[in-house]
């Protein structure tokens, strides 16, 4: 449960406040912390730890006095309802509104404990990436490490990343999740992937080097693990690529980055690697979970936004089959293959990449 015997609101801030606190250590090495062990602590559910414990210090009190929280009036209600079925509506926009509209200060878990009595969900909920002292002083060192680099120097990285594209668009934004009953109560032209059964997708590999754009489909029920990876990427694709002095603008100097996926991660995958005579950046450089460090992720999106617009435009009943998605996907992976402009402009915003993340501390930007 979530609430505790003779709970108050004083109780609740302080809890609240020793919820955060928990993190912090955790975050600070304190490896032995969790939510578990948090929640058994505090006598909280798991649940009441994970809304509590990303919150600063300030938000931990709230504007009601004394005693639960006030309950929503029919006014309030009513603008949660019509809030439903739609995008940007997250509990904390909803608050924003009814603040803006009715000057009544509602707290996000009202709005939300309103809307499961209802019987509404969200669909698509992202976890949102957790930033360890650890992964911010990894951040800062390649950051630091990467300092005196030109833009002439990224332009001999050759990025890569995997990633999945769907028929019906991924949503990548939090006030991107629907709070709905049913999934045919969104519109058409609001439903996204998390709320679609079984949804249309392609698993893909890209690798781009300031010259040109490689890519691989994975074929149906394959799967990414290790040994997939270095037979039909790594040695059939990957190292053929960066051995050919018609990809890479010197092959001698050409230094191949992956993410920290656990397929690139294992020790056969950079064994191989370093067999094969590949400059790479390994565990010990790569930080991991660092998107605004890959510019594949851009190129990524890009691919992605340019699917969705064929997509968009394809009619009948297989508009959202397997074939026509494998078919847009092919023309636009074709059509960027030889876009240098491109990938010049991703790979020389390195130094600017780089001096972000130190201006924020080894926290995460917005590239």
């Amino acid at each position: 449960m979530a609430g505790k015997l003779g709970d108050s609101e004083q109780q609740r801030v302080i809890d609240r406040i020793m919820c955060v606190a928990f993190r912090i250590a955790r975050d600070e090495g304190a490896n032995f912390i969790n939510r578990k062990w948090i929640a058994k602590k505090l006598g909280r559910s798991p649940d009441w730890v994970t809304d509590n414990w990303s919150k600063s210090p300030e938000e931990c009190f709230t504007q009601f006095g004394e005693g639960r929280p006030q309950q929503l009036s029919q006014e309030s209600k009513s603008i949660v309802v019509k809030s439903c079925n739609k995008r940007r509506s997250s509990n904390r926009i909803v608050v924003q509104e009814i603040l803006q509209r009715r000057g009544k200060r509602i707290c996000k878990e009202t709005v939300r404990q309103y809307r499961q009595r209802e019987g509404l969900k969200p669909f698509h909920v992202l976890a949102r990436p957790l930033k360890t002292h650890t992964h911010i002083q990894d951040r800062l060192w390649i950051s630091d490490w990467l300092s005196d680099w030109d833009e002439e120097d990224f332009l001999h990285l050759v990025l890569s990343d995997e990633f999945f594209v769907y028929a019906i668009r991924k949503p990548n934004f939090q006030n991107d999740r629907i709070w709905a009953k049913r999934v045919e109560d969104i519109s058409e032209d609001e439903r996204y992937l998390q709320v679609v059964k079984n949804p249309t997708c392609i698993g893909i590999f890209v690798m781009f080097s300031a010259k040109k754009l490689m890519w691989v489909i994975k074929e149906k029920g394959e799967s990414w693990d290790g040994a997939y990876f270095r037979e039909k990427i790594l040695t059939d694709r990957v190292i053929p690529f960066l051995q050919d002095p018609e990809n890479v603008l010197i092959v001698e100097e050409a230094i191949f980055v992956h993410d920290k996926a656990p397929c690139m991660r294992a020790n056969a995958t950079q064994q191989l690697l370093r067999e094969s005579g590949i400059e790479f950046w390994g565990n010990e450089i790569w930080p991991g979970n660092s998107p605004d460090l890959n510019a594949a992720e851009h190129l990524g999106a890009i691919i992605k936004d340019e699917v969705e617009a064929k997509m968009i435009q394809e009619k009948g009943l297989n508009r959202y089959s397997i074939e026509t998605l494998k078919k847009n996907l092919i023309a636009v992976l074709k059509s960027l293959e030889n876009r240098t402009e491109l990938f010049e402009n991703l790979l020389c915003s390195y130094p600017a990449r780089v001096k972000a993340i130190r201006d924020v501390g080894g926290q995460h930007t917005n590239f």
